[in-house]
Order: C-alpha cells, then sequence, then structure tokens
C-alpha cells in the first residue's frame, strides 16, 4: 500500500476546541441531529453499517445478532445512569479488556472524560438515533458520529455492556471507537495505553514494575492526583498463559485499571494499598486486602468508607503494594500533559509535533543495523538552547508514534517494530549521509526497538544540536508517522529534507570546431548523417544517434534508451523552441551525459546495469540535486521497478526532467518574484508530472 510524503514541518501541539468533523456527509453531529428530528427518522449511519461488515471483517459471528436501538432492549433507556463511573465497564464477548481498563480509568477524570462523552445528547428530548464521541487521533482531536444500533444476542449486548442494563454510554463509546478503527474486530488485543492516549492527547509512561524508582508508590499516587490514566498487567510466557487465571485469582495478559492508591493503619503501622479494577466486572484478587480477607476486620469503619471498601463481586478490589509490586510485571501512564512527568514543580512544556512516513524505497532505511539504507530514514534536527533550572542539561520527551495500523489491520498490517536513535549534529547542514553514522556512534536512543503503537523516552542532553532519526526495525516496511518532541525550555526542530538545494552550472558555451577533439569529430560525422544539411535531429533522430554512440560504451550495461528520454532531452537543450536539437546543444548535452554515466557506473556497484533507488538518493546529490523527501518518495514511486531498481534509462530521464523543471523554476522566479507561490519541491513536483 503507498503510503505518501507527510510534512515534517513541525506543528503547534493541539489545544482541544471544536474536533473536526468526519462524517462522509460533511455535516456535524448537531446538523445531522437537526436533519432527522425534522424530518421525522431515526439516524442510520451508512459510514458504519449495522451490518456484519461492522462486526469482523476475517470471521463469522458464531451466533445470528440482532442489531437494536436501546428503546427496542429496555424500556426506559438512558445514556447515563447516576453518572459515568467505572463500574458501567463490563467485558462481552469481544477481546478488547484493553480499551475497557482505559474507560475505566477515564470515568476517573471528569474533565477528561466529557471531553470525550459530550453531554449534549441522550435519549430525552432531542433523541434522534444518533450519538457522537471525540477522540484523539495523531494531533488533532475528531469528531466520531454514530446510531445507537447495537449487536445484541437473545435481546442483550453482545460487546461492552453496563451493569445496569439501562445504561448505555459505555456500549455507544465501543462502537464509535469501533468504528474509527474499522470495526469491532480492529479492537481485539492491545494495550490500554493506547486508547488512554485516544482519550486526553497525552503522552505515555511505560514502567516494568522490577526496574521501578523507590518512589514509585509517589510517582502513581502523583499521577492519579493529575488526572493521568493507569493501567497494569501481568506479562505471560507464551500464547497459553493468556487469560489465564492464578491461585490468587489474578488474569495474565490481562488489562486492568489502577483506580486508586492510600495508606491505611493496620496493628500500629501504615500500609500502602493499592486499588485495581478488572475490566470483567467480575474476577478479583483473593489475597491479603481482598474484598474479604481479615486484614480489613482491623481497620475502623469510618476508614472503611473512606476506602469505599465493599464485598461485592465487582471486579474491583485492593491490595497490599508490595504484594501488587510482587504479581503485576507492568504499569502503563498516559499522562494528559507532559507536566505530570515532573516529580518537582509543574512546567509549561514546549511541544512539537512533526507528521512523516517511512516509505520503501526511499525513507523506509530500518534501524542501525542497515547501514547501506539507514540513513535514507528521516532525519529531525533538534536544537536545544536553553539549560533546565539548575541543571546543566536540558530535558525533553520524544515519543514516536505510528499511525492507524489497528484500522489497517484488515489489510494484515501489524503493528511495526519502531523506535529511534539520536547523534550530535556535526558543523553542516543537510541530510547525513551513510558516511557519517560508519564513524559516528549514537548519543542516545530509544531503549528498544519495539512493536507498539508508540515509542517514548525522557533524555537530558546538553545544549547543542541533535539529529533524531525514526525508524522501524527492518528496512522497506511503510507506515506512517507522528513523532512529539516535549522540551521543558524552548526547542527548534525542523526536517532535514524539507529544504531543496539544487547546485545547476551554467550550460557550457559549445567549443570551437577547430578545437574539436577526435571523438567529438567523430559525433559531428555521424550527426550530419543522421540529420543533413540543417545538423538538426528531431527525438527520433537522436534516438538512433545516441544509441549507435553509448552501444560502443562496452561498461554501460542498458538495452536502449526510450524516445521519451530523447524527448526530454531536446526540451532541455533546444535553445530555438524549433523541438530539435543543433549540434552544437547536443554537444554540450554530450558533456553532461559523460558525467552522469560516470555517476552511474559509480553507483552500479554490481554491474549489473542497474542502480537502487537509496543508491539513486546519493547519484542525484552528487548531480547537484539535494531533494526534498517528498520528491524522492515522488520519483521511486515513479521511476523505480518492483525491486527497486532503475536502469539507465529510468535514470538518465529522472535526471533530465529534474534539471528541465529547476532550470524553469529558476528563470520563473527571477522573473516573476511576486507571482511564485510554490517551493522547488512543489514546482518540481507539478513539473514533472510525479
Amino acid at each position: 500500500m503507498p503510503y505518501l510524503h507527510r510534512s515534517l514541518r513541525p506543528q503547534p501541539q493541539p489545544v482541544p476546541g471544536d474536533a473536526r468533523t468526519i462524517h462522509s456527509s460533511g455535516q456535524s453531529f448537531e446538523q445531522l441531529r437537526q436533519g432527522c428530528l425534522q424530518s421525522g427518522t431515526l439516524f442510520e449511519d451508512a459510514d458504519f453499517p449495522a451490518s456484519n461488515v461492522s462486526l469482523f471483517y476475517s470471521e463469522r459471528p458464531q451466533v445470528p445478532f440482532v442489531w437494536k436501538r436501546p428503546g427496542e432492549i429496555v424500556e426506559n433507556p438512558e445514556f447515563i445512569l447516576g453518572g459515568a463511573t467505572r463500574t458501567d465497564i463490563c467485558q462481552g464477548e469481544l477481546g478488547d479488556c484493553w480499551l475497557l481498563a482505559a474507560i475505566a480509568s477515564l470515568t476517573l477524570n471528569q474533565k477528561a472524560l466529557a471531553r470525550v462523552v459530550p453531554q449534549d445528547q441522550g435519549f430525552g428530548s432531542g433523541y434522534a438515533g444518533i450519538f457522537h464521541f471525540q477522540f484523539w487521533q495523531h494531533s488533532e482531536w475528531l469528531d466520531v458520529v454514530i446510531d445507537d444500533r447495537l449487536p445484541t444476542f437473545k435481546d442483550r449486548l453482545v460487546f461492552l455492556h453496563s451493569a445496569d442494563h439501562n445504561e448505555f454510554w459505555s456500549a455507544l463509546l465501543e462502537k464509535a471507537y469501533a468504528k474509527l478503527n474499522g470495526s469491532y474486530e480492529a479492537l481485539k488485543g492491545g494495550s490500554a495505553i493506547e486508547a488512554m492516549e485516544d482519550f486526553t492527547g497525552g503522552v505515555a509512561e511505560n514502567f516494568q514494575i522490577r526496574e521501578a524508582p523507590e518512589d514509585f508508590f509517589e510517582i502513581l499516587e502523583k499521577a492519579l492526583k493529575r488526572g493521568s490514566l493507569l493501567g497494569c498487567s501481568i506479562d505471560t510466557l507464551n500464547a497459553s498463559e493468556s487469560e489465564a487465571r492464578t491461585s490468587l485469582g489474578l488474569i495474565k495478559g490481562h488489562a486492568y485499571t489502577v483506580t486508586g492508591l492510600d495508606q491505611v493503619n493496620f496493628h500500629g503501622q501504615r500500609i500502602k494499598l493499592i486499588r485495581v479494577r478488572n475490566p470483567w466486572g467480575q474476577v478479583e484478587w483473593n489475597g491479603p486486602w481482598s474484598d474479604s480477607s481479615p486484614e480489613w476486620r482491623s481497620v475502623d469503619l469510618e476508614e472503611q468508607k473512606r476506602l469505599g471498601h465493599t464485598a461485592l463481586d465487582d471486579g474491583e478490589f485492593w491490595m497490599a503494594f508490595k504484594d501488587f509490586k510482587i504479581h503485576f510485571d507492568k504499569v502503563e501512564i498516559c499522562n494528559l500533559t507532559p507536566d505530570a512527568l515532573e516529580d518537582s514543580a509543574l512546567h509549561r512544556w514546549e511541544v512539537t509535533i512533526h507528521q512523516g512516513s517511512w516509505v520503501r524505497g526511499s525513507t523506509a532505511g530500518g534501524c542501525r543495523n542497515f547501514l547501506d539504507t539507514f540513513w535514507t530514514n528521516p532525519q529531525i534536527k533538534l536544537s536545544l538552547t536553553e539549560r533546565d533550572e539548575g541543571q546543566e542539561g536540558c530535558t525533553f520527551l520524544a515519543a514516536l508514534m505510528q499511525k492507524d495500523r489497528r484500522r489497517l489491520k484488515r489489510f494484515g498490517a501489524n503493528m511495526l517494530t519502531i523506535g529511534y536513535a539520536i547523534y550530535q549534529c556535526p558543523d553542516k547542514d543537510g541530510h547525513l549521509s551513510r558516511d557519517f553514522f560508519r564513524y559516528h556512534a549514537s548519543l542516545a536512543r530509544s531503549k528498544t526497538f519495539i512493536n507498539l503503537r508508540e515509542v517514548s523516552e525522557r533524555f537530558q542532553l546538553p545544549p547543542g544540536d541533535y539529529i533524531l532519526i525514526p525508524s522501524t526495525f527492518e528496512p522497506h516496511q511503510e507506515a506512517d508517522f507522528c513523532l512529539r518532541i516535549f522540551s521543558e525550555k524552548r526547542a527548534v526542530t525542523r526536517d532535514l529534507d524539507e529544504n531543496i538545494d539544487i547546485d545547476l552550472p551554467e550550460l557550457p558555451k559549445p567549443t570551437p570546431q577547430e578545437e574539436e577533439t577526435e571523438e567529438e569529430q567523430q559525433f559531428r560525422a555521424l550527426f550530419q548523417r543522421v540529420a543533413g544539411e540543417d545538423m538538426e535531429v528531431s527525438a527520433e533522430e537522436l534516438e538512433y544517434v545516441l544509441n549507435a554512440v553509448l552501444q560502443k560504451k562496452t561498461a554501460l550495461k542498458f538495452k536502449r534508451l526510450s524516445l521519451l528520454s530523447c524527448r526530454n532531452i531536446i526540451s532541455l537543450m533546444d535553445t530555438s523552441g524549433n523541438g530539435k536539437l543543433e549540434f552544437e546543444e547536443f554537444r554540450v548535452f554530450w558533456d553532461k551525459l559523460k558525467h552522469w554515466m560516470d555517476l552511474f557506473l559509480q553507483f552500479d556497484v554490481d554491474k549489473s546495469g542497474t542502480m537502487s533507488s537509496y543508491e539513486l538518493r546519493t547519484a542525484l546529490k552528487a548531480a547537484g540535486f539535494q531533494l526534498g523527501g517528498h520528491l524522492l518518495q515522488l520519483i521511486v514511486l515513479r521511476y523505480a521497478d518492483e525491486d527497486l531498481q532503475l536502469d539507465f534509462d529510468d535514470y538518465l530521464n529522472c535526471l533530465v526532467r529534474l534539471e528541465n523543471a529547476s532550470r524553469v523554476f529558476q528563470s520563473l522566479s527571477v522573473k516573476n518574484k511576486d507571482f511564485i507561490h510554490l517551493n522547488i519541491n512543489e514546482f518540481i513536483s507539478l513539473t514533472m508530472n510525479i
């Protein structure tokens, strides 16, 4: 699937405001609702129909599902009943416990909840069978509209539902999130932190509990107080352990929500407790401090009431923090702002966002293990100028997210293994070449390359210029990505591929006939024989001349030059505008062609007669073209074959058209400075028809 270039220019961190409507009608939620009220009909969403296509893409329902509106399931449906709480989330027949854990965590932050679940809807006045929810996606908020038809079996909801059968906000939220990702099946399997970020636009931190700092309890406590969303889980060693129950009632490979931390007096000691919730709405920890454990008998009733201790099988339970650290393996924190990452005073962080793509053949270079292609990855220059207060270094957080992988699951796309490396920037500017990485090691990097949606790490480096290189682990893997840079002090970032630098020499003047070399005299004889007395050749005649000459170049392996290439050559060199090439113009071009042939032979290392798309980048630079990432991607799509190779004819055609478009741009920009509103990247893309 093609992944076209997304501009890597830094973008400001979005401020939650009006979310962008994405319904195919182009109408907003309110416009659609008013249309239904005026026509007296209930909304039916053609974008996410009540059919199997919205349920599964790789299987069929095992039972006959019936899509029903809440009013057809119960007598008096309510959108939210008694407030949206974590007990409203009970898992159904879909393996999306990770999503449910995130929703449960969301209910603990009323401000964030009100953003995701707008309160301007319900089953009372103004009901029209339409609801909407808002999610953050890759730097912007989207407003997702759905109808309220839900999959049922025997008049019961099949998937997420509330403990109260009259309440439907959580089931409708799950449907909207399924629509955002393409289907209900797309929600199978995942990490709670993924949905937490989509609910808040926050940034993630992951902790392996056995490696957590000594003040881990305080870190979690502070995160909860600041409204961060917290999830936890137990690792599995193999697939057979997934959702296996331990003797103490915990589920392996299952996403839980952290809903509280506190301390309690017990036999004269302060015991640290943590409250955890199973999104199933049942199956709880049965060890110390569980609902019915004897420890609670020694706790004052007022204290029990303050902690909300009950003996209900509702999926939520307390446990000693020391036991939590023994039995759980991982905690995920979604900080609503980067401020929550700090242990000290709050700071206002600077945030920039870069959108980009890894494209096979041009910018999908893989990790540093693949030196020949690693350098072709996007390169982001990061300038750190201000030290942190009272510190020698500059603190920043880099979060790399691969985009839309869940939505693309139906097409066989899985999460790619991603990460990034950070290098000291050399004095010279521009995209760094392979030789730089051959002799320089990285200063910092993500802890690991991993197949998560997002990889984030915090760093502190001295003031200076750095190059951050986001990549997949393997080369040639395609995906769009979003890179967010959070810095405590102002930092400047820019993409090194955004600027194009083309150094075109003036066309040389022809050599006087009496000073021609023997080779040039032979050309003149051949040229005259083909062209006739006027010494001008058409594209067809030029094709004959060039192929006759180049076939004698034994070092150059190729079939023949195409007529298209010859037409482009005439377009470049024809100064008279008559569509033909004079011998003097041909002779000037021949000098240029010899240089381009030398470059082709230099980069055709295996002497196969072809050049890889990655080698093309260096060859173009040697020819005077330092191209932006967008244009390189388009050139590869246009000229390289399925094996990412270019033969000499494609290579020559590419160079001729690049130089022709560049000269036209330079001429227009000099003559019409007030009328050129395209940059050279955009102009060449248009004029080259790629």
